[in-house]
């Protein structure tokens, strides 16, 4: 997917083959790379359009490094490597000389120049073998001349190994791999080797079958020494990080890939920076399976950013900018043309990001950069899937001093001590390890916990499991209980026929350990810890026997439902495992009183897995949501997953079931029409923006947090608009509204959504040859082909362009976000829902204090009527 774009009108020059951009005046005229006036850097920026790579001689670059004299080595995605010498700063782009490199290596998406050597992590399209090679100048020559393999990598393709980094120690390798790489047989694992895919309900695979037999531990970070000869997993659980990159501190951060056919379910994650510490784990799973952030056995996100394809990244470190960008990470989205500055802040033992646009462009395939040391300046390359490809320099011409940021201790400096004290006991055994730990085990700081929980992970169980089921601070009991189910059984697809089976008295023992917290004593996030160690203890260790079923089930009807989406999908997902009698009841209710298509499935998903508990009625209901939901929007695999849904509930049936139902088993035709997952609304009114500011400036006390969400879901909002980990993702995430935008922002943001239109999202127009117009994003790039989305409410509703049949192309002056979004909203519904999108998502903002929603009824009436 691709976000654009500038707001200057992009030249026919920019897609014609026979266009030329600055190659010199004795090279011969091809098909340029996007010109740098045409892109859109952050003010006080410079960026220069250095060389367009002739396609057919040089392929299309997709990886660099620095050598210590200052020149660029770079990769043909699908051939050779090549060397370039850089012309100086002030010197003429002329001056730049590519000569290829005279070795027999190539399709490299990992390049590092370290020890005196150029290592090259090949990521095979069918030449060479994919895997961890050293490249050396055996005679002092400045020519490269031999190639060793070091260790052959079982993967390939664009999820297979990528990146190569020096590791902070200066002694060893860091390798970076996508999820279509097959695990290293390591040496050592910080990770504990017990993981698994931890569903509590039938798996669901991609809805088209995308690697659906690829299980965790997904995408891998490893160490390994300068020979490549001893290797050690550092992380696992990616989908698809292309690249990662060490902070000063040694701090490790990646930037994974999204799903973007996943769009508009719940189980959709963003592209996002993630932070890779010793040990974790980040929830990737195939198809529907992906672990959400907030479960206690996945680490989440820095900054979350959207859909795009990530590819590379680099800190500042070296380069002539203001402090600001020095220290800023530097992330490449390649099919929305972004580059991104994420300055990260201390938050604890980890960091939290703000996102800042760099340098956009269109088409602008962004595949990896650098900061040359020798020169300060950043270069960038676009390319890859044989796109154009072009190198740019980046360099600082405003008024800031741009002298070396000096790095100073943090807030969070001691927090990440601690951190680092706990993660020395990782992937060995220790005596001192337990007793070290364990006071950590309840810390509030995630990071902390996380730490804790892995190092006694990696002890032996019998020297601490009494005192896990004895524990009874309850952060520290659910850590605890959640490392002890993972220890003492692999789940149900990692088990193989010689391990020992569960021990159904140790699961005894841990539900009754369960059975000691008190739910209404603990926080929504610890509620949501005690349900997944729920569901792992009863995937781990089995279904319990009939007794412990019937109490577990009664237990779970006093608390369901609870508060808010995230529990309730998780109780769904316990009730119906159980098969408990009001499981069809409760869940089908949920279903029906959803807002958002996203917590739809969530509850229709489960529901196909429940045999018992239906009554004709609420079946009749869930095959009619099924019809409805048929025809939802969402990415490439939505409607395959919903075949999986209706496929799955019908197995469930009885014979006289499936007569009941009649026609409703039928696979229902497919609309052109977008439906909705709220029914339609009547109008109200035409409101202005004049008169809503001030009923806002006046309202925003005492509201209803529930009817603001129903509200999201009504106005279509959720449709396009993350927020509070819900909703679609093709606009942007609203969540930090109210850290953006004032009220009166927010409001002339939805009544006139065309006033003005971020970079960030705007559409573009498309005239080409044969007569068509085509209104738009572009979201995808190959060869010659565009891809562009035409409908913000259909992630799916896709045009395909011919580049070379473009004729003009500009920014649309229209936003693709509808007009009239309050209309069908009464003044005290606006009033929530404004106050919803103020508050982050947080139910307990004084703007839902009960004590401010009697002062308020008596001035919203009248202002009410006066309005009418």
């Amino acid at each position: 997917m691709l976000r654009i774009l500038t707001r200057t009108a992009l030249a026919i020059a920019l897609f014609v083959p026979g266009s030329t951009a600055t190659q010199g005046a004795d090279r011969p005229s091809r098909a340029s790379a996007t010109p740098a006036d045409r892109l859109k850097p952050l003010k006080g920026f410079k960026v220069d359009l250095l060389y367009s790579v002739p396609k057919e001689e040089q392929g299309s670059w997709v990886n660099m490094t620095t050598d210590p004299k200052g020149r660029l080595i770079v990769s043909d995605q699908y051939g050779k490597l090549y060397r370039v010498t850089l012309p100086p700063i002030t010197g003429k782009a002329e001056d730049l000389k590519v000569e290829p490199i005279a070795v027999e290596i190539g399709e490299a998406q990992g390049l590092l120049w370290a020890f005196d050597s150029l290592y090259v992590v090949v990521n095979t399209g069918g030449k060479f073998k994919s895997g961890l090679y050293r490249v050396t100048d055996t005679n002092n020559d400045d020519q490269l001349d031999k190639v060793e393999l070091l260790r052959q990598i079982d993967g390939g393709g664009e999820h297979g190994p990528h990146a190569v980094l020096l590791s902070p120690d200066g002694k060893s390798l860091t390798i970076v791999c996508g999820n279509a790489t097959k695990l290293i047989n390591v040496d050592e694992s910080r990770v504990p080797r017990i993981w698994g895919e931890d569903h509590l309900l039938p798996r669901m695979p991609d809805g088209n079958g995308f690697m659906r037999d690829t299980l965790a531990p997904g995408g891998c970070i490893y160490r390994t020494d300068p020979d490549g000869k001893k290797w050690e997993l550092i992380a696992n659980g990616f989908r698809n990080e292309f690249d990662a990159a060490y902070n000063r501190d040694g701090e490790l951060f990646a930037y994974d890939a999204d799903m973007e056919w996943d769009m508009n379910t719940p189980w959709y994650r963003p592209t996002r920076v993630n932070h890779v510490v010793s040990g974790a784990e980040f929830g990737w799973r195939n198809g529907a399976g992906k672990w959400p952030a907030y479960y206690p056995d996945s680490l989440g996100a820095v900054v979350n950013i959207g859909p795009g394809s990530p590819t590379g990244v680099v800190f500042g470190y070296g380069a002539k900018f203001p402090a600001k960008y020095q220290n800023a990470y530097f992330i490449c989205d390649w099919s929305y043309g972004k580059l991104y500055a994420v300055h990260l802040k201390p938050d604890g033992a980890s960091f939290t990001g703000e996102l800042e646009e760099f340098i956009s462009g269109t088409p602008l395939a962004l595949t990896d950069l650098v900061i040359n040391p020798n020169d300060g300046a950043m270069y960038f390359a676009v390319g890859g899937r044989k796109t154009q490809s072009g190198l740019y320099r980046v360099t600082y011409t405003g008024d800031e001093p741009t002298t070396p940021a000096v790095p100073t201790a943090d807030a969070g400096t001691a927090a990440r001590a601690l951190r680092h004290q706990l993660e020395a006991f990782h992937g060995h055994r220790d005596p001192k390890a337990v007793d070290a730990a364990w006071p950590h085990l309840g810390s509030p700081d995630r990071f902390i916990r996380w730490a804790a929980r892995v190092a006694i992970e990696h002890q032996d169980p019998d020297t601490w499991r009494d005192r896990a089921l004895a524990e009874k601070d309850p952060q520290a009991s659910l850590s605890a209980l959640l490392a002890l189910t993972r220890v003492s059984a692999n789940d149900p697809f990692h088990r193989k026929p010689t391990d020992p089976k569960p021990d159904p008295a140790l699961q005894g023992r841990i539900l009754e350990s369960l059975d000691r917290l008190t739910w209404s004593t603990l926080s929504d996030a610890q509620k949501l810890d005690l349900l997944r160690v729920y569901e792992v203890v009863l995937n781990r260790l089995g279904r319990p026997d009939a007794a412990t079923v019937s109490r577990l089930a009664a237990f779970f009807d006093t608390i369901y439902p609870g508060s808010g989406p995230a529990i309730n999908g998780e109780l769904a997902s316990i009730v119906i495992y159980l098969e408990a009698p009001y499981a069809a009841a409760k869940t089908v209710a949920l279903l029906q009183e959803a807002p958002t298509q996203e917590e739809q499935l969530e509850y229709g998903r489960s529901l196909r897995a429940l045999k018992t508990s239906w009554t004709p009625e609420l079946r009749k209901a869930y095959f009619e949501w099924i019809r409805k939901a048929y025809n939802y929007r969402g990415g490439n695999s939505f409607r395959g997953f919903i075949k999986i849904i209706r496929n799955d509930a019908i197995a469930t049936l009885s014979d006289g079931d499936k007569t009941a139902l009649g026609a409703l088993l039928d696979e229902p035709p497919v609309q052109t029409a977008v439906v909705a997952a709220a029914p339609p609304r009547p109008f109200v009114k035409a409101w202005t923006l004049d008169e809503l500011v001030p009923i806002v400036d006046k309202g925003l006390k005492g509201r209803n947090f529930d009817r603001g969400r129903l509200l999201f879901g009504a106005a279509q909002c959720a449709s396009c608009h993350r927020y509070n980990n819900e909703g679609g993702s093709f606009g942007p995430d609203l969540t930090g509204a109210s850290g953006r935008f004032s009220a009166r922002d927010l409001l002339e943001s939805i009544v006139l959504p065309s006033k003005t239109i971020s970079d960030q999202y705007e559409a573009v127009t498309i005239a080409t040859v044969d007569g068509e117009v085509v209104t738009g994003r572009i979201v995808n790039l190959n060869g010659d082909n565009l891809t562009i989305n035409v409908n913000m409410l259909d992630p799916n509703g896709l045009v395909n362009v011919n580049r070379t049949k473009v004729e003009e192309m500009k920014p649309s002056p229209v936003s693709m976000m509808p007009e009239g979004l309050f209309n069908t909203l009464s003044q005290d519904e606006i009033l929530d829902l404004t106050a919803y999108l103020l508050s982050r998502g947080d139910r307990k903002s004084e703007m839902f204090r009960p004590e401010g929603r009697a002062a308020q009824a008596g001035s919203v009436e009248a202002e009410s009527q006066a309005a009418k």
